[in-house]
């Protein structure tokens, strides 16, 4: 089948269902693993139990690395080559793994996997190749909420592997899932990057391409605020267990608050979805962000107070994390989309920035737990403030400005791709 037969047989919803299986390849090869941990540690001889924890360190670090690599070479070769070649290496990392007979040669699987996983940065590239504008923001919100709910149903998924099999067929479960992912978009997902937009891979141009991505008031505002809320994000991740388990003495409550809070993210993400393309990405967000200001102030204030309870701190953070998509799902679209001739590399720098960036922020803000909520409802009040700052930066102080871009996709979600390589 030619491009174009393949540009027209593949419609908008199938692709938003096959551009979030993408992500969620990269996403549940971490906290599918994380109940496993335990196992591994026992089962290889690690003598440090904390160790375990590089079972999801190594693959991270191969995710950070990698985003570059297959975005730049996205740019040069087109997307499909290397999404299929990633999602190749990916399977056979994944097994590999399984079948590791230490732990170092486990951790060096990983980091391969990691590698391999960062492949589905493409899938972002791709989002902007057909998309921009309202209709991008939209694609991504849809698409964000399998960002958001893989972590909480993975855990789950590892946890009932491990009652059926041994954790080595966690592995295999990734591996065939991403398998599946591999023979639907090597039938149904076309080359979107248009050849007179590919870009050769000397120093001169990659220095070029982040140098754009790097000197874009909006790109490099945007991707900032992302990275300042995510970290809030992960602090939050971070203690949850401890605050439920030491603030208020309801550990084994933690999963299922912790998943109810994640279904309001998911549901802000759908909502924010169904209203962007009529209200537009910054009347959403940026109103969405104040309002987070707000919600994050107020915590701060009950928390500090001593009048948090438990109903307090979970209806609080549901609504805080609701804001959070809200905002932060279209400050990732309006990152990309200056970026439209060097997207590849553009979604690169920008994962890359955001992971890690964001990592160092939550951590940041977990070490200052002690035995209160404030960290965190102070954590999430300033990367609230940060974010602001960032935004008006990109908006050069004006918040709720008009944005008039032409929009490239179909107006109909059920009419197929026809506006591939822009």
């Amino acid at each position: 089948m030619d491009t174009l037969k393949q540009a027209r047989a593949i419609g908008f919803r199938e692709f938003v269902v096959l551009a979030a299986g993408m992500l969620a390849t990269q996403a549940i090869a971490v906290d599918g693993m994380l109940p496993a941990l335990p196992t591994i540690v026992r089962e290889l001889g690690v003598g440090n139990p904390n160790h375990g924890q590089w079972v999801v360190t190594s693959y991270v670090a191969g995710v950070g690395l990698g985003q570059l690599v297959w975005g730049s070479l996205s740019d040069r070769f087109g997307r499909r080559a290397v999404l299929l070649s990633g999602l190749s290496l990916y399977v056979l990392a994944a097994l590999l793994c399984r079948f590791a007979t230490s732990f170092p040669l486990l951790l060096d699987w990983r980091f391969v996997h990691g590698l391999a996983a960062a492949s589905v940065v493409v899938t972002r590239s791709v989002v902007r190749d057909l998309y921009v504008g309202r209709t991008m923001a939209r694609v991504m919100s849809l698409t964000f909420i399998v960002f958001l709910m893989v972590p909480v149903v993975a855990p789950s998924v590892g946890q009932l592997i491990l009652l059926l099999a041994p954790w080595r067929d966690i592995f295999a479960v990734f591996a065939g899932f991403a398998f599946f992912m591999l023979l639907w978009a090597a039938a149904r997902l076309p080359e979107t990057l248009h050849p007179e937009y590919r870009l050769t891979l000397t120093a001169a141009h990659v220095l070029g391409a982040v140098t754009r991505v790097l000197t874009t008031r909006a790109s490099l505002c945007y991707s900032l605020a992302v990275t300042v809320m995510f970290g809030a994000l992960l602090a939050y991740v971070g203690m949850v267990q401890q605050i439920f388990a030491t603030v208020f003495d309801r550990a084994s409550w933690m999963p299922g608050m912790f998943a109810l809070c994640a279904v309001f993210m998911g549901v802000a993400s759908f909502l924010n979805s169904r209203i962007v393309e009529r209200l537009g990405m910054r009347l959403i967000s940026h109103a969405a962000l104040l309002a987070y200001l707000g919600v994050t102030a107020l915590h701060l204030i009950v928390a500090a107070a001593g009048l948090e309870r438990l109903w307090t701190f979970v209806a609080l953070q549901a609504a805080s994390l609701a804001l959070f998509s809200l905002s932060v799902s279209n400050f990732g679209a309006m990152a990309m989309e200056p970026l439209g001739e060097i997207a590849g590399i553009g979604a690169a720098l920008q994962g890359l920035l955001t992971t890690c960036g964001g990592a160092l922020v939550g951590a940041a803000i977990g070490r200052q737990f002690q035995g209160s909520t404030v960290p965190l409802a102070g954590g999430a009040l300033l990367a609230g403030i940060l974010a602001l700052l960032f935004v008006l930066l990109a908006e050069r102080g004006r918040l709720f400005r008009a944005h008039h871009a032409a929009l490239l996709a179909p107006s109909d979600p059920d009419e197929p791709l026809q506006h591939l390589g822009h």
